[in-house]
């Protein structure tokens, strides 16, 4: 069990974040070999990809068990949804004693937490002897690599789900409060008395000036990243698995599908959670200029509205869409 101490001042200045280096990152644990069951097919093929891509470093890095992947590989988020490429910049950037430290620490573990040391494969002892600048160039050459590969295709979708998630706690926190919040994370996480508390196997307490939270697709269960390096002051970050609607479509009635035509009546139907064209192209196997076209169609009928959420346009049914779909209204959230 780790416990987070959070003064009210520390509460108001934790923030949620969308973080693509998160992702990546996490696919380098023992999840991103065994996702969960409700992962996105593209969590499981990112690690057969990893293997193929001949990317060395981040192989090393990779873990099959337990244990830590070091936290310059996904910086903490500077905004609340910033770029691949500014993320990738950060990693570059990352001070090499920063660098050279979560290294060290990943080789020495950290005993009084229950995290034991493990040895460093011989590539990575080789890039440390040329010092913590070029591990970093050489980890955000690959991460770019890893990225194109792996997450590219699929980060338009995963981001639109993942800022909803943020939305839905945004309405959360208005109408419950911090601990109303944090308390419908994830079974794992819990808020009481000024404590965070998240469920694992290391054991910490510590009192912190803020909490990071970034919602994940490929974590399994919550996690928490403390800083490793001794004096370090960077806050936590608390991931936790968010669990989207299922990728298949919905099945629209076929009363619908002779009212609307069977495209429009499926998506129609598929907008009881807010979803993207990108979401919605990928779920019914069309291109997006035909879902974007059908949902114009919807969009100017009075029954589906559209509203940005950060990069994404987000569409979901309105009542009188839900009352044709046959479904109540969806709830607000």
């Amino acid at each position: 069990m780790i416990e987070l101490t959070v003064d009210a001042t520390g509460l108001a200045r934790s923030r949620f974040a969308v973080s693509p280096l998160h992702e990546v990152a996490a696919t380098l644990l023992p999840w991103g070999l065994r996702p969960a069951t409700h992962a996105d097919p593209w969590v499981a093929r990112a690690r057969r990809v990893l293997r193929r891509a001949r990317l060395p470093l981040l192989s090393a890095l990779a873990l099959d068990n337990g244990g830590y992947v070091p936290d310059f590989l996904s910086p903490h988020p500077s905004g609340p949804s910033p770029t691949v490429e500014e993320e990738l910049e950060r990693v570059r950037d990352t001070p090499p004693e920063r660098v050279l430290g979560e290294l060290e620490a990943l080789r020495g573990g950290h005993p009084c937490v229950g995290l034991a040391g493990a040895e460093l494969p011989p590539g990575v002892r080789q890039s440390m002897d040329r010092g913590g600048a070029y591990v970093a160039r050489q980890a955000a050459r690959e991460l770019r690599r890893y990225w194109d590969l792996a997450f590219a295709p699929h980060w338009e979708a995963a981001r639109a789900a993942l800022e909803a998630e943020v939305d839905r706690c945004a309405g959360v926190l208005a109408r419950r409060g911090a601990a109303g919040l944090f308390n419908t994370l994830h079974p794992g996480i819990a808020w009481s008395d000024g404590t965070l508390r998240i469920d694992s196997r290391f054991t910490m307490e510590c009192s912190v000036p803020l909490v990071i939270v970034v919602p994940s697709l490929v974590a399994a269960r919550p996690g928490v990243a403390v800083d490793p390096v001794r004096g370090g002051r960077r806050p936590p970050m608390v991931a936790y698995p968010v669990r989207h609607p299922a990728t298949a479509p919905a099945s629209a009635s076929a009363e619908l599908a002779r009212l609307l035509g069977p495209t429009r009546a499926g998506l129609l139907t598929a907008l009881g959670s807010p979803a993207s064209t990108a979401q919605l192209a990928e779920r019914h196997f069309l291109s997006p200029a035909t879902v974007s076209y059908h949902l114009g169609v919807l969009h100017r009928s009075g029954l589906v509205t559209r509203a940005r959420s950060g990069r994404a346009v987000l569409y979901r049914r309105t009542p009188a869409g839900s009352r044709l779909a046959g479904t109540t209204p969806p709830a607000n959230r």
